[in-house]
Order: structure tokens, then C-alpha cells, then sequence
């Protein structure tokens, strides 16, 4: 699948995988910024991107954010496909859980992302589903 980016710095390199088997891009970060003690922030991954009518993107952490301190704010990033503007660059959204403030420096590689396909779903409101009920959150059988 071809996906249309824009690089916002021709310096820094695409989103690449970094395996043969890798299933997201790792994303690289455009400017150093500091996230303070339990706050969180925005970080500039440099590309915007405008996915095939009907996909959209999504970020994730790549495993070793928690080492930095960070987790994603949101826990995973939906990108719509109408967010693909040349001014709308992809942001990871983190928040820093320790008491020291975190340096994402230039370069580093600290989400990835996906592109998938999505259906817009049109509901069937019922008065009674035809399972039975499991017994709530949490539970199996």
C-alpha cells in the first residue's frame, strides 16, 4: 500500500521498520522536548501523512517508552484520515509519571505506527440481544 508524507525536516529519515518481521514503523521525534514531573506534553514526529480513503493511523508506544518514564497519554493515538493536512503533523502524546522531568532528544524513536483500514458501522438498536449475559466486567465462564 502506498501512503502520500510529507517530511516536515528533510533531514530526519521516513518512518522505517526496523525488522523484517515488524509490523509498525518506528517514528522518529523532530525536536528535543522536555516533559516536567507528572505532566504531559506533545512530541513532534516530524511527518504528516495522508492514508487511502478509508484507513487510518494509529500510534503506539514502542516498548522501551517506559524505560524513559513515559507512557501515551491517550494509550494509543487514532489518527482520522482527514487529519492529513500539510500542517497537521503526527504528535505523540505523553505523559512523564516520574519526579525528574524527561529529555526526548532529536532523532530518538519513542512510538510507531500503524495504517488500517476502518468501516463506518450503522447500528440495529434491539430490546434484547440474543447471548446471554455473562455476569459483567471481569468475568468468564
Amino acid at each position: 500500500m502506498k501512503v502520500k508524507i510529507k517530511r516536515i525536516d528533510k533531514s530526519l529519515p521516513l518512518p522505517e521498520y526496523k525488522t523484517k518481521g515488524a509490523v509498525a514503523a518506528d517514528c522518529v521525534v523532530r525536536e528535543k522536548t522536555i516533559i516536567e514531573p507528572n505532566k504531559t506534553g506533545f512530541v513532534p514526529l516530524n511527518v504528516a501523512i495522508q492514508p487511502a480513503e478509508g484507513y487510518f493511523t494509529l500510534l503506539a508506544a514502542r516498548s522501551s517508552l517506559p524505560k524513559k518514564g513515559l507512557f501515551m497519554a491517550n494509550s494509543v493515538g487514532i489518527i482520522d484520515e482527514d487529519y492529513s493536512g500539510n500542517d497537521d503533523e503526527l504528535k505523540a502524546f505523553v505523559y512523564n509519571y516520574t519526579d525528574e522531568p524527561v529529555v526526548i532528544e532529536r532523532g530518538d524513536r519513542i512510538v510507531q505506527m500503524m495504517v488500517f483500514p476502518h468501516e463506518k458501522i450503522e447500528w440495529e438498536e434491539v430490546d434484547n440481544l440474543r447471548n446471554p449475559s455473562r455476569g459483567g466486567f471481569g468475568t468468564t465462564r
